[in-house]
């Protein structure tokens, strides 16, 4: 695979796609479930798959030339840590906050 020496290989832009297709389908699925759960640790977990939607779309964007490769990276490890924040949170406000909600 030829990345950041060459243009990127055609397994580079099917795997990125299919992460993008992926990835749009789990918004999606999460959006249908927050829609009917209404509660906020749905909502910080549709937020967590957007963000991991928007990374595959990044990286697209790089192998096209788009955005250069340094900007790429800051914005993908960037995006990893909402991630990441996101589903720590979507945790912890169902452990805690709608748990004690419920009580």
């Amino acid at each position: 695979m030829q990345y950041h020496g060459g243009g990127p290989s055609m397994l580079l832009v099917a795997v990125l796609l299919t992460a993008a297709a992926v990835s749009g389908l789990l918004v999606a699925l999460a959006t249908a479930v927050y829609v009917r759960r209404r509660q906020r640790s749905y909502l910080l977990i549709v937020l967590a798959f957007t963000a991991l939607f928007a990374r595959a779309i990044v990286a697209l964007l790089a192998a096209s030339n788009t955005i250069p490769t340094a900007f790429h990276h800051v914005l993908e490890h960037g995006l990893d840590v909402v991630m990441a924040c996101l589903v720590v949170a979507a945790v912890y406000y169902a452990r805690t906050v709608e748990r004690a909600n419920t009580q």
